[in-house]
């Protein structure tokens, strides 16, 4: 499969952006008739080549002017390399600050700085290049390739083009295996085919068939790849870098906007509250509070509420599908600048309820790095589902200091399993003692005394997790029942009609009593429940209670019968009643030991 990388331009109105674009390709990256018209880029362009490499690069082109400035972060915000376009008969003007902002804030690190129209130079170009140079220190781009170049006259396009061969190969690789998050740039109808998308796919493989999630503006659904384009042709399989044209199955093209997102369904948090740390720009708390959020094609208003000048909550006004170490830049509706760049630390904050929650929150997160603190997040919780970690985007390794790994992926703060560990022996010891009869204490009961505790037992903490507990307790777990390994149900008084009954069942596994001999052998409900918990006796419903090995005697018998055979067949071959009879093959049938063919007869299930 063929290299494909993908680069955005950027840079200031009218310094020749488009037209090194045209100069590199051959197409004509600007799609309206106004742009063209007007000699002005106002929505993202699209075009592609092959360097000499063999390595394609595919262009997102966005507009420059001011007016414009959410639409070229549109177009950076998913590209993985960029190139700032400068050029050389005007020098570094406003929205060239106003993008190198936005690199910055976005944390592309891939790049390249062009100097355009040198033919048109008022005076040396090594002034303009120490002007950028200047311009662009402290950033990612500080120590990137600088070239000079006239698309008029063809002059340095050798050169730019052997560079951009250069900085594609020292790109990073990306993960192909990744979770997939397509930022939607595009999305049309085409007669015949039905509803296209189109975006940066910079990490996952998309194949055709995939079913995927749809996240957006007014949808969350469920969709499909019908079929796959990139470069204008059809493939089976895309890789990352590229850009890519999805065909959708099961979703109109008026339902998606861009900002949309697709993704792989159930392997990202789709989040609305987020905190973040402030990677440049203004300081977070000089009083702004509503701004707009951008990362990837998303534009999204948000309110801010600010912890310190670096930290803050953002609430989203729509959620989207968000991990940490996303890079975001923060703008003012009004204003044409980036007001902050900021990384999100934690998609799962907790609430803030108590007063000065949010100076101790300002504290938590000073220290915690930006690619998350593995140790903070189990301990918040006290126990945490590994692949709900890896969801939020963080990095897990084998092992963490001061973490436990318990019942196949659960993560649990160590000093909080041993406070559940200590609470779980005193709870079943404390309910035994205060009802002997009691074969164990219920895992749920358990559990909810569990949540008793801060941080509480999570609530998606199952069975696993408590027997998981249990087990570091010294205890074990039977049939849902949590008790000291051994334990009996203390029968006191009844345990002399248990036995007898046994004694008689034994005898004649099918004579069940009736409800005069369970009362002279004073067993009612209770201790008959008791009883049957601890594995001694066996009710069937309608007050028949037999041997837990009756069932299993009962088969052997009826196997031996001609197939299928009647209920009174069944009845006269175990010599019972028919009281007893019908409970006792409805019990078989439930096990899936004997089918019921019609109302009369049954057969054996071989």
């Amino acid at each position: 499969m063929t290299e494909m990388y993908v680069l955005a331009t950027a840079g200031h109105v009218d310094h020749g952006k488009s037209t090194l674009v045209n100069a590199l390709t051959g197409m004509e990256p600007d799609r309206w008739a106004e742009e063209r018209k007007r000699g002005l880029t106002i929505d993202l362009g699209f075009a592609w080549t092959t360097l000499p490499s063999g390595r394609e690069l595919a262009f997102v082109d966005v507009p420059g002017h001011e007016k414009f400035l959410a639409n070229m972060l549109a177009g950076v915000g998913p590209a993985p390399i960029v190139c700032l376009v400068v050029a050389a008969d005007k020098g570094w003007q406003a929205q060239s600050s106003d993008h190198r902002d936005a690199i910055t804030a976005l944390g592309i690190t891939g790049g390249l700085v062009v100097i355009t129209r040198a033919d048109l130079a008022p005076e040396p170009l090594a002034a303009t290049e120490a002007q950028v140079r200047a311009e662009l220190r402290g950033t990612p781009l500080a120590d990137a390739p600088v070239l000079t170049v006239s698309a008029a006259s063809g002059d340095g396009i050798e050169a730019l083009i052997t560079t951009l061969d250069q900085v594609t190969a020292e790109a990073p690789a990306p993960d192909s295996e990744a979770r997939l998050r397509l930022w939607v740039d595009r999305a049309f109808t085409i007669k015949g085919a039905g509803t296209v998308v189109t975006g940066t796919l910079t990490a996952g493989t998309l194949r055709t068939g995939d079913r995927l999630r749809l996240v957006g503006e007014t949808s969350d659904e469920a969709t499909a790849v019908r079929g796959l384009q990139s470069r204008n042709s059809s493939a089976e399989v895309v890789a990352p870098s590229a850009r890519v044209a999805v065909n959708l199955r099961e979703v109109a093209a008026d339902e998606i906007h861009r900002g949309d997102a697709l993704i792989t369904d159930d392997a990202w948090p789709i989040v609305e509250i987020i905190d973040v740390r402030r990677t440049m720009g203004q300081p977070l708390d000089e009083g702004v509070h509503g701004l707009m959020l951008h990362i990837g094609t998303a534009a999204v208003p948000v309110h801010m509420r600010p912890f310190d000048g670096d930290h803050a909550r953002l609430t989203l006004e729509r959620p989207l599908p968000l991990q940490v170490t996303d890079r975001i830049v923060l703008r003012s509706p009004g204003s044409r600048n980036v007001f902050a760049g900021v990384v999100i630390l934690d998609v799962d904050p907790p609430e803030l309820s108590r007063r000065g929650a949010g100076t101790r929150r300002a504290r938590e997160l000073t220290d915690r790095p930006e690619t998350g603190d593995i140790l903070a997040e189990v301990a918040r919780r006290g126990a945490v589902e590994r692949a709900r970690l890896v969801r939020f985007g963080l990095t897990l390794p084998d092992a963490v200091e001061g973490v436990d790994e318990i019942a196949g992926g659960w993560l649990v703060h160590r000093p909080t399993l041993e406070k559940w560990v200590t609470a779980a022996r005193s709870t079943v010891k404390t309910k035994l003692a205060a009802e002997p009869l009691a074969a164990g204490v219920p895992e749920k009961a358990l559990a909810e005394e569990l949540r008793r505790f801060e941080p509480p037992l999570p609530n998606s903490g199952g069975q696993e997790l408590v027997s998981a507990i249990a087990s570091r307790a010294g205890l074990e777990t039977v049939k849902g029942m949590v008790r000291p390994p051994g334990h009996t149900a203390d029968l006191g008084p009844a345990e002399a009609g248990v036995a007898e009954l046994e004694r008689r069942l034994a005898a004649n596994p099918f004579a069940a009593p009736e409800a005069d001999d369970l009362r002279e052998l004073r067993l009612g409900v209770r201790e008959l429940a008791v009883a049957e918990r601890a594995g001694r006796l066996l009710r069937l419903g309608d007050g028949v209670v037999v041997s837990p090995r009756t069932p299993a005697q009962a088969m052997r018998l009826l196997a031996g019968l001609d197939q299928p055979f009647t209920t009174s067949a069944a009845r006269k071959t175990l010599g019972t009643t028919r009281r007893i009879v019908i409970p006792l093959l409805e019990y078989l049938d439930g096990r899936g030991w004997t089918r019921r063919i019609d109302n009369t007869s049954r057969e054996v299930v071989r």
